[in-house]
């Protein structure tokens, strides 16, 4: 028979937004048991947002120099993917061991139990052969891990996930990406910097197909210029693996057969969320559901919350912690703001980085709202121009004409999404576009360019 324990809340995943709540939760003077069967963190610090931008930080360091001798003069490099790695392993992951962070979660007074967390009824969780009942409820963040599309051949191959990649130790000679969303084009841009061959493969029309047409085309003429083999549009029919190299066929865009070859294979085709074996059916939740609905504020059942990827509402480390908030308000009684979606903002860390915040042009026409669109090349703005190498970019906005405010923006460029940050807020608190064009923005700035999305906007 199983042990029963009494507590107030059990959180079950801890990411950021999970570990976040759960800390909190106790500074407020509940006691609450965390349970995780992977590293405490979650993706994000340890195979994720931390260790991949640490690369392309690498990267572009290497990609900055050979600018040097349009700007300044010369300048050679000799890549050594070892310095980046080292780094990795420890100063962001003690080499992917989580003892801090347990002690950190555990000084805070949470109660760490380390396993496989499975619902069994309403405020009921089990953990091996513990049973966890709680007073006020159970968390639910139990995140994604990522996807490998349907292709015949790939399951029996050791193809890399982003998890294999932050973990490499020199960058291969040559890789194939499948995949050109933002891990797939963030990964395949880095190690080519760092000398490897890479062919980047994505199913959809184009790169970042999420994102403005405009955004890809951008990011797509960066990569050409790099010598990254960008093939959209297509479809593979098989990957093989003999004699430590990768095969795969492939129809390109145009229906023509291809065949490509490569040291690594990185698969970067989505994610899927851990909800398998969670017990969603004990609490009148579908078992095959994708995500897991929630209110307002993150309920999503009796006595039960559920924040982070899992939710559905952007597989983003700022979404986990923004829905940790609510639904800690939610938890101790506190008053709201509540959840709001309409300004989620987004970052692709490309070079040039692609910002992005609310809806683009297509998904606001689609929503039925009376769109009017502004843009302007970075590049000739006035620090576009003195930028030099490096400097290309747009500057997108989309506003709702009659309402007279922004519902979505872009910014792609060197500090894409440092200029987004404007662009959210005018998003986010339905800035009056009147306004927005009333701004004096500093010279010589990126962000300025925001004031010629406007007047073009302005001469629709």
């Amino acid at each position: 028979m199983s042990a029963e324990q009494q507590v107030d809340l059990v959180v079950i995943g801890l990411g950021p937004g999970g570990e976040h709540l759960a800390t909190e939760a106790a500074r407020a003077g509940m006691q609450v048991v965390g349970v995780d069967e992977r590293l405490v963190g979650g993706e994000c610090p340890y195979y994720g947002c931390i260790p991949s931008k640490m690369m392309i930080r690498a990267a572009n360091s290497l990609a900055e120099a050979h600018r040097v001798g349009t700007l300044a003069g010369s300048a050679t490099t000799s890549p050594d993917f070892s310095v980046v790695a080292r780094r990795i392993r420890q100063e962001a992951t003690d080499d992917w061991d989580d003892t801090v962070a347990v002690q950190r979660l555990e000084k805070a007074g949470v109660v760490f139990v380390r396993g496989h967390g499975r619902l069994a009824g309403d405020g009921v969780v089990e953990v091996g052969g513990t049973r966890y009942v709680a007073s006020v409820g159970v968390v639910l963040n139990t995140g994604t891990a990522p996807a490998a599309p349907p292709v015949d051949g790939l399951a029996d191959t050791p193809f890399w996930t982003n998890r294999e990649a932050v973990r490499a130790t020199e960058a291969p000679g040559s890789m194939v990406v499948l995949g050109g969303g933002a891990i797939g084009a963030e990964l395949a841009q880095a190690f080519s910097r760092f000398g490897t061959r890479v062919s980047l493969v994505e199913a959809a029309p184009r790169i970042l197909a999420l994102e403005e047409p405009e955004a890809s085309a951008v990011v797509a003429k960066a990569f050409a210029g790099e010598g990254i083999q960008v093939l959209a549009g297509a479809k593979v029919g098989r990957v093989d693996h003999a004699d430590g190299r990768f095969s795969l066929t492939l129809t390109d865009g145009d229906g023509t057969d291809l065949e490509l070859g490569a040291d690594r294979l990185l698969v970067a085709a989505g994610r899927r969320p851990n909800l398998a074996d969670v017990g969603l059916d004990t609490v009148g939740l579908d078992l095959t559901a994708r995500s897991v609905e929630v209110d307002e504020r993150m309920r999503a059942g009796e006595r039960l919350w559920a924040i982070g990827d899992i939710t559905g509402k952007g597989a983003f480390t700022h979404m986990s912690m923004y829905q940790a908030g609510i639904a800690l308000r939610d938890l101790t009684g506190a008053d709201g703001p509540w959840a709001s979606y309409h300004a989620v903002p987004r970052v692709t860390y490309t070079d040039p980085e692609v910002g992005a915040v609310g809806m683009t042009e297509q998904q606001a026409r689609d929503a039925g709202v009376d769109v009017r669109t502004g843009s302007t090349a970075l590049g000739t703005s006035s620090r576009g121009w003195i930028h030099g190498p490096g400097g290309e970019g747009v500057i997108k906005i989309v506003e709702d004409r009659a309402a007279g405010h922004l519902v979505g923006a872009t910014s792609v460029g060197p500090t894409g999404g440092e200029v987004l940050s404007m662009l959210a807020t005018a998003v986010h608190a339905k800035v009056p576009t009147a306004v927005l064009r009333e701004q004096v923005l500093a010279y010589p700035t990126f962000h300025r360019a925001v004031s010629s999305a406007l007047e073009d906007l302005g001469s629709r």
